[in-house]
């Protein structure tokens, strides 16, 4: 959504700068500047829904993915409160990468499939994936690392949606 703020204050910017340039003593240049004003805005709200809209499909269909695979899961234990994150990072390739450490409390080997959410600082969701922490020891933690399906930008915070023990 930064980049739908960012195209609107630009637009905004062209216009004002279109409608201040075109003042002249011939009332056209003026009108000619207002009409291009309008212009470039209509054209960068127009670019920033799409922009806006492409997200939210990317979005949509991280979450999707991100059910299905924990509908998958068989005799799944919730077990979010054995899950701790550390501190989200950029990757050399622009993803967001978190380290995800899971504890197994239970009195076998288990694995863990966990859901991450990675979302802006005003709490908006950007992206999910499910990482899986496989055959933690009893009473062992074992670490895996989620990584963001696609570049994120400006501050991500990310957060433990859903965690299954199985």
């Amino acid at each position: 959504m930064a980049g739908y703020r960012t195209g609107a204050a630009l637009a905004l910017t062209v216009a004002v700068g279109a409608g201040l340039s075109g003042c002249s003593d011939n009332g056209n240049a003026s009108s000619t500047a207002s009409k291009a004003a309008s212009a470039a805005v209509s054209k960068a709200a127009s670019a920033a829904s799409s922009l806006a809209s492409k997200g939210a499909d990317v979005v949509a269909s991280a979450s999707a993915e991100a059910r299905r695979r924990l509908d998958e899961v068989k005799n799944g234990v919730e077990a979010k409160d054995e899950v701790k994150l550390g501190t989200p990072a950029t990757a050399s390739d622009g993803r967001t990468t978190v380290e995800v450490t899971a504890t197994n409390t239970a009195d076998s080997a288990k694995s863990f499939a966990v859901q991450v959410s990675f979302k802006d600082s005003g709490g908006n969701l950007l992206d999910t994936v499910v990482v899986t922490v496989d055959d933690v020891a009893a009473g062992k933690s074992a670490a895996a690392t989620a990584r963001s399906t696609h570049k994120l930008s400006g501050t991500v915070k990310a957060e433990v949606t859903r965690a299954l023990r199985h």
